[in-house]
């Protein structure tokens, strides 16, 4: 018997508390138990945001949010800086086009971040952009974007807004928007809330609020302003993802006990001991400023990332693969969410194994005492 162990960056395992609140018979949406439910959730979302702000739940993956962020926000021909790094940031300028938006398509080798100096360059030769879309943690290259030099940017332009991607950094970093300068900020339930797909989550800022009156663009199921109405008194427009709600209610439990100061700093070291263990094993990150969501990593010449994946997959470990060129040729190891300290162990073990089966001259155990002697110095 082989058990499978779930390592990809969505979905992500599911905690206990959410599997039980999950297979719970369904309630009916419209009645004052789910309306308390309701209720309870967007306060603990708030909680998780650091705002006392909006934060709208949508019946949908992270896709639908990025949808509504354009389509309440913007307006034709409206000008906007696409911080395209991967294929989440490829997303943005998709989306941005399909609903007529201007786009600067600022591309980046996959991997690397934004330059400072090129995104000055842009904005002084475009004062009038109307927006900026980013991803926080790009998980396609596993690599995290400075927000807090892209805030200072938007602020300083008249009418512009920062547009985040947070689906795989929220509930990894302390992303508080209003402190950091967020004028939207979208989420996904199969990352680190420790949900199965299919709710999507927004916030906006008082200055992207007075965009709603403006906005040209049609809408209609992830209308902000309709959903706004409802939410506010613990109800949806539509029919809302009830168990999904539910369970999010129960992992925003288990989040907020564990408290966003320890939970960022267990990320940290989950990361820390991923690519530390990585390294010592001789093989190549992928990102130049790594996520701690997830890690990224080049398999050694001559061994397929797929087939490694494959022959992870015999011995138990499911993790998942690069995207468009770099399909074959890495493998992406998730730590967000409900994943611990001896998980990681497992992983890297298991990848040491792997490895050697492959042929791979490797010291089998190298990797996770690196991974101990973190543990050890950071716990």
């Amino acid at each position: 018997m082989i058990k499978e162990r779930l390592f990809t960056p969505g979905p992500v395992p599911l905690p206990p508390q959410v599997i039980k609140a999950l297979g719970q018979q369904i309630i009916h949406h419209r009645t004052p138990e789910f309306t308390n439910i309701f209720l309870q959730t967007r306060e603990k979302l708030q909680k998780l945001f650091n705002t006392d702000r909006d934060v709208l739940m949508f019946a949908s993956s992270g896709t639908g949010a990025m949808e509504a962020s354009i389509v309440n926000f913007f307006s034709e021909n409206d000008k906007v800086l696409v911080i395209n790094a991967g294929k989440f940031g490829e997303r943005w300028r998709d989306l941005a086009k399909t609903f007529r938006l201007q786009v600067i398509d600022y591309q980046i080798e996959w991997g690397r971040t934004y330059d400072k100096d090129k995104v000055s360059e842009i904005v002084k030769n475009n004062p009038d952009l109307k927006g900026i879309l980013v991803q926080h943690s790009e998980t396609s290259t596993t690599t995290l974007h400075d927000l807090q030099f892209l805030s200072q940017i938007s602020s300083s332009l008249e009418d512009c807004l920062l547009v985040v991607d947070g689906i795989t950094s929220v509930g990894v970093y302390k992303v508080f928007p209003q402190e950091i300068g967020i004028d939207i900020l979208v989420t996904g339930s199969q990352k680190a809330l420790m949900l199965p797909p299919g709710l999507s989550i927004l916030y906006y800022s008082e200055k992207a609020e007075k965009r709603l009156e403006k906005s040209n663009l049609p809408k209609y199921y992830f209308s902000v302003k309709a959903e706004s109405k409802k939410q506010a008194k613990g109800q949806t427009a539509y029919t809302p993802a009830i168990n999904l709600i539910i369970a999010l209610n129960e992992s925003l439990n288990l989040i907020l006990e564990e408290g966003l100061d320890n939970l960022e700093k267990r990320h940290s070291i989950l990361a820390q001991m991923t690519r530390e263990a990585m390294k010592e094993i001789g093989l190549k990150l992928l990102s130049e400023s790594p996520s701690n969501s997830a890690t990224g990593v080049f398999t050694p010449e001559g061994i397929d990332a797929d087939k490694f994946r494959k022959d992870l997959l015999k011995i138990g470990i499911r993790v998942a693969g690069g995207q468009d060129h770099l399909k074959g040729k890495i493998i992406r190891i998730a730590h967000m969410g409900y994943f611990d300290y001896l998980d990681m162990i497992e992983v890297i073990s298991a990848i040491e194994i792997a490895l050697y089966k492959n042929g791979y001259k490797v010291d089998l155990g190298k990797g996770v005492k690196k991974a101990q002697e973190i543990y050890i110095n950071s716990v």
